[in-house]
């Protein structure tokens, strides 16, 4: 069953990876009609001069005329009538539907019928093998004779053998060329999210840079003017933000210890607007086994943001905890803030939170779990990624 699964996922991948609109043109069209008329008339007519014993010139007659005949009802069919049931309503469509296969019976028989009288008319007969004076009986029926309801239920199986081949190599093209069109319309939707989220990333960058500066250059100034020995740590962390916020966070992926490094930097320059006191705790978990791990830059920024936008609020029990794990190539992200009693839900989400949700689900489809939770006095978010290696 694997093996069955495997294949067809490739299978699939093929189809989907196709470029129908390059090779579907008109000219390649055509071809494949003339390829698919020329085997089954190649086999029909063999089929003649084997099965029944005629001679090659009346098994070519023979060969024309059903050739022909199928070719009136595939392309009635396909290109004329199918086309115009799917144009109507649901009731017009069911009904023209049902229609369908007895009027395709119709025409098969009415062609065969007038194709006879042609070749009668000019003298034309089978001679020799099974099928001998086949052109004349047909051609002395009445044309009720030749499509009467008797007459069309014997001949069901015959005709449906016959146009078998043809309906389902069609609607095999047509469910291909179906799935690879949709595949590609999928594909250039998730193109231009992913460009659209790459937008947001860049708007939340543009965004970060004066809030940094601002804050930072203020405790900056404050360090400095006392001659604080926390000063050249705070530039040293400032400009190690500025660089990846700037530079090395334009990539859809960084290194996750680059990522780690941003948040313990955002952190520290946060902290260092409140107390000693104030609890703010972070720990980290498995960063020796960050080699070889990827993830998406700023992923997680919204909601250490937001945790200090409207955490550390409560004056009983004013907290922010963050929890990292790195397990295998598995990243766990846990974060609790307390909150303003008065904030709402939504107020906490945002746009912010929407968009984090959008490149988690573009960037790591059924790869990930958020979870985020209003708690009795606290917010949390419960972050789990399988990260690229």
């Amino acid at each position: 069953m694997p093996n069955a699964t495997s294949a067809s996922g490739y299978f699939l991948d093929k189809v989907a990876s196709l470029n129908f609109d390059q090779f579907f043109t008109k000219r390649n069209r055509v071809l494949l009609h003339i390829f698919m008329w020329s085997a089954f008339s190649i086999l029909l007519f063999l089929s003649y001069v084997i099965g029944y014993h005629l001679v090659y010139f009346e098994a070519i007659l023979l060969t024309i005329r059903m050739a022909v005949v199928n070719m009136v009802v595939f392309y009635m069919l396909f290109y004329l009538l199918l086309p115009k049931i799917f144009s109507g309503s649901k009731t017009r469509i069911i009904i023209l539907f049902a229609l369908l296969f007895p009027i395709s019976i119709f025409v098969w028989m009415a062609a065969t019928y007038f194709f006879s009288l042609f070749y009668n008319a000019l003298g034309l007969e089978i001679t020799f093998g099974e099928l001998k004076g086949v052109i004349k009986m047909s051609a002395e029926q009445t044309f009720l004779q030749a499509v009467s309801l008797k007459r069309m239920l014997s001949q069901t199986i015959i005709i449906i053998s016959l146009l078998s081949p043809f309906c389902f190599a069609k609607i095999l093209v047509e469910i291909t060329r179906l799935y690879n069109k949709k595949f590609q319309i999928q594909k250039e939707k998730t193109a231009l999210e992913i460009q659209n989220i790459q937008i947001e990333k860049d708007f939340l960058k543009a965004q970060l840079n004066p809030h940094f500066l601002f804050n930072t250059l203020n405790n900056l100034y404050g360090l400095t003017v006392r001659k604080d020995d926390l000063a050249p740590e705070l530039i040293l962390n400032l400009s190690d933000i500025m660089s990846y916020t700037l530079y090395e966070s334009n990539t859809e992926i960084v290194r996750l210890e680059k990522e780690l490094d941003f948040i313990k930097n955002y952190i520290a320059l946060e902290k260092m607007r409140y107390t000693d006191e104030t609890d703010i705790q972070i720990t980290i978990e498995g960063e020796r086994q960050t080699a070889g791990l990827f993830v998406a830059p700023l992923l997680t920024f919204t909601f250490i943001e937001n945790a200090f936008k409207y955490g550390l609020k409560n004056a009983s029990n004013a907290f922010i905890k963050l929890a990292i794990k790195i397990e295998g190539d598995t990243f766990y992200f846990c974060l609790e803030n307390d909150f303003d009693e008065s904030l709402t839900n939504k107020e906490f989400g945002g746009i912010g939170v929407e968009n984090a949700r959008k490149r988690l689900e573009l960037l790591y489809p059924e790869q990930y779990e958020l979870e985020i939770k209003r708690l009795q006095n606290s917010f949390k978010v419960d972050l789990k990624i399988v990260l690229r290696k």
